[in-house]
């Protein structure tokens, strides 16, 4: 397993037609393993239970997007480079080829039961509801960020992690209920919901169907703190994703260790 890292030139026009489309993205983020042939599915129909390639954009700035790829194999980003990164450095400096990759196994083998880490998650919050008794139950977005919590909260174990509390004194918002009776937990998780994008583009209906269907979901970010409750349930969430919409930039789990206290006081 790799995790690798690209930080996308924003000022480039290929790249603001990547960031505009998560279906050319995604093309172009399996275009990078050479020995992935075409006609292996790898997108919404990959079995679950392996390893898959996985993807996120993290947008910290206005012009500091950064793609990160979790994959089996290394990655050549060279045709992102040339089309959304920084091409002429990158031939200046035979060690950097534009972007960084690093093993990720060893990583994983140290997950240990107990520990705790810093997380982010960009993830595709869904449920499956039925509106009147007459019609099928469909797949529908939370929208507001006590339902996005919440799914998040409802998946934590089966996935191998529980988030964490924050201390009575340091909650300053009360718990209870929203005007449609759902619990809400005011701010007592060390988590924050952010960053929610609606995202709609075409998408072509495949076995040789004419024309193309519509597609849209919501993605939001998450950001908190965990603790290891299972390090093999958690390795295979790290390594198969979390939630739907794996292909279009969700699913993505990263784990980052805590700053020390002499660095939280600072």
């Amino acid at each position: 397993m790799y995790l690798s890292r690209f930080r996308i030139n924003t000022a480039r026009p290929g790249a603001r037609r990547l960031l505009s489309s998560p279906q050319s993205l995604h093309a172009a983020v399996m275009s990078s393993f050479p020995h992935l042939l075409p006609t292996v599915s790898a997108g919404p129909g990959t079995p679950s239970d392996g390893p898959r390639v996985l993807w996120r954009l993290d947008h910290n700035a206005s012009a500091e997007v950064f793609l990160y790829v979790v994959s089996p194999d290394r990655p050549d980003l060279t045709h992102l480079v040339e089309q959304a990164g920084w091409p002429a450095a990158a031939a200046a400096d035979p060690d950097n080829p534009g972007w960084q990759t690093r093993p990720y196994a060893s990583f994983l083998d140290r997950l240990a039961q107990g520990t705790t880490w810093a997380f982010r998650l960009t993830a595709n919050p869904v449920h499956h509801i039925r509106r009147k008794d007459d019609e099928p139950i469909k797949r529908t977005a939370h929208l507001t960020p006590v339902h996005q919590m919440a799914w998040l909260l409802e998946r934590q174990e089966r996935c191998g992690f529980r988030i964490c509390e924050k201390p009575d004194s340091k909650r300053l918002l009360p718990s209870g209920n929203t005007h449609k009776k759902a619990t809400h937990h005011g701010d007592r998780y060390e988590l924050i919901v952010r960053d929610q994008r609606n995202l709609s583009f075409a998408k072509s209906r495949g076995d040789n169907a004419p024309g193309r269907r519509s597609v849209s979901l919501v993605a939001v970010t998450f950001d908190g703190r965990l603790q290891v409750t299972d390090s093999d349930l958690l390795r295979r969430t790290l390594v198969q994703g979390l939630g739907k919409a794996k292909a279009y930039g969700c699913g993505l789990m990263t784990l980052a260790p805590l700053p020390s206290a002499g660095e939280r006081n600072q």
